[in-house]
């Protein structure tokens, strides 16, 4: 009550798919039935646990401003992903073109770094970090990700329609605040309540980031405490960069060897013709 979870939006934007989920009206203002709240926050809570203590990744998705930083802030706190200023058409459902965006923001970094040694001019280093400014902006969030997450929390439904609906597509579990305008129907763990004020938002966030570490920590056996140490997850990190390599380099294998046997055939149909023609 504190945090103001129970305060929906103005009457006038709802959506009559969150009705079991009102109290009532007051001021104008729907009221959020927490009886109904409490028992499915817990549900969400339980799912994010266990898929963390499976060892899947969670992507935070929240690009209005009042919930940015905190998602950004919740996120780094158990060692997770987010994205908290764009989100890109296919982030999820054409990983491939993501992930060179990524490899490209990583290679523009640490060529401003060596720039001396490649003997870049001003003006190339300038237009270099601008360039990787604007990609961290939007990429900066999942740079570690390494792949599709096995889950994704949202932060206003109706905004990120776009990340639940490529969630959706991939069968993704979906955990999300839904206030009185979001249609809960599109989310397997909605939880009813304020997707606006900031002091709710941490409230959800904090809960959430708790899930994600006693799953974490459940994983590791409880060898550590609540708090994911810097070392494990690079580990995981490069286990997983390594395996998308392996697989990267097995494609590019297979598409060259395709190539060789078009080659070949091409130049088996150009010698039948010259045959033909020369008789």
């Amino acid at each position: 009550m504190e945090a103001g979870v129970h305060f929906g939006h103005h009457t006038r934007r709802w959506n009559p798919q969150m009705t079991p989920y009102v109290y009532g009206i007051k001021d104008k203002i729907h009221i959020i039935n927490l009886n109904k709240t409490a028992p499915l926050l817990h549900n969400s809570l339980v799912a994010l646990e266990t898929i963390a203590a499976a060892g899947g990744k969670v992507l935070f998705v929240a690009t209005k401003h009042q919930a940015k930083d905190i998602v950004k802030d919740a996120a780094e706190r158990c060692g997770q992903h987010y994205v908290n200023n764009r989100w890109l058409g296919g982030m999820m459902t054409n990983w491939t073109t993501v992930s060179q965006s990524i490899r490209r923001l990583k290679k523009m970094e640490a060529d401003i770094e060596n720039a001396e040694k490649l003997g870049l001019t001003k003006k190339e280093i300038l237009n270099m970090t601008k360039e990787a400014a604007k990609l961290r902006d939007i990429f900066g969030g999942i740079l570690e990700m390494h792949g599709v997450p096995q889950a994704v929390v949202i932060i206003d439904v109706p905004r990120e329609y776009n990340a639940v609906r490529e969630a959706k597509n991939l069968d993704m579990p979906i955990v999300a605040i839904c206030d009185t305008n979001a249609n809960p129907e599109l989310i397997d763990y909605p939880v009813p309540g304020n997707d606006d004020a900031s002091r709710a938002i941490q409230l959800y966030c904090d809960l959430f980031v708790e899930s994600i570490l006693s799953g974490i920590e459940k994983r590791l056996g409880g060898a550590v405490s609540k708090k994911v140490t810097s070392d494990m997850i690079a580990e995981a990190n490069d286990e997983l960069e390594d395996k998308t390599k392996e697989k990267e380099a097995k494609a590019k294998s297979k598409t060259s060897e395709a190539r060789a046997e078009r080659r070949e055939k091409m130049a088996e149909k150009i010698e039948e013709k010259l045959t033909e023609a020369a008789e």
